[in-house]
């Protein structure tokens, strides 16, 4: 840990799993490369972890369902169906759903075939309580449409809703970076994510990523304006 520390000092690179071109930690089909930080942990820390996956505790019975929908539908269920097989496992009934604004109109169909297949679902809109972003300090210019009543997001008072209603599961439809976030750390109950908001490529972020060599090479530039 202090030699980590010192380079970091420096400014030298500690490698990671960026790093790795093996990925012998999948199959053990190859090597592991020398700087493998997963080869590093101490078997004490690595022994308490795999613990917690063992047993009928709650992080035990969500790792196991979601090993269950990843071996038996891999490639065969879209994400709908796999949130719908998952949420089975883990005995979830009352399913929330933290939705955006602008995707309410794909959580009322999703709403009706989580209903469809014997769930409870409830849903608690980003704008819930109405309020506008400059009484938060928002300064107008920073509102998608200045001088206008424009209400924040507010994934707290979601999260506060949801967590009032006991949503057993709560599924993330669309909520903006950080919104997301904070949605996530004060809910109660597990998250998981159906749709990540990406306005520009529908809704689909890793395009950027497969276009960067292409379209959207500017991501590969050096832009500390954004």
């Amino acid at each position: 840990m202090a030699q980590k520390n010192e380079k970091m000092k420096r400014g030298e690179h500690e490698a990671s799993c960026l790093d790795c071109g093996l990925l012998n930690c999948y199959r053990q089909e190859s090597r592991f490369p020398d700087f493998c930080p997963g080869e590093g942990i101490e078997t004490r820390k690595l022994e308490r972890v795999i613990a917690e996956y063992c047993g009928e505790e709650t992080d035990a019975r969500t790792a196991m369902a979601a090993a269950e929908v990843e071996g038996m539908y891999y490639g065969k269920l879209t994400r709908v169906e796999e949130v719908l097989a998952f949420a089975r496992r883990i005995g979830a009934h009352k399913i929330g759903l933290a939705t955006c604004v602008g995707l309410i109109e794909e959580t009322r169909t999703f709403s009706k075939i989580l209903k469809g297949n014997g769930f409870e679902p409830y849903a608690v809109l980003c704008k819930i309580g109405s309020v506008d972003k400059h009484e938060i300090g928002i300064p107008e210019n920073l509102k998608i449409r200045p001088e206008s009543f424009e209400a924040l997001c507010n994934p707290l008072l979601q999260a506060t809703m949801l967590n009032e209603w006991k949503s057993e599961l709560n599924v993330v439809i669309g909520l903006c970076v950080g919104h997301d976030a904070l949605f996530s750390k004060h809910s109660e109950a597990l998250v998981t994510t159906l749709i990540v908001k990406d306005r520009v490529l529908a809704h689909n972020p890793a395009a950027a990523l497969y276009t960067s060599g292409s379209y959207y090479r500017r991501l590969l530039d050096n832009d500390r304006n954004l």
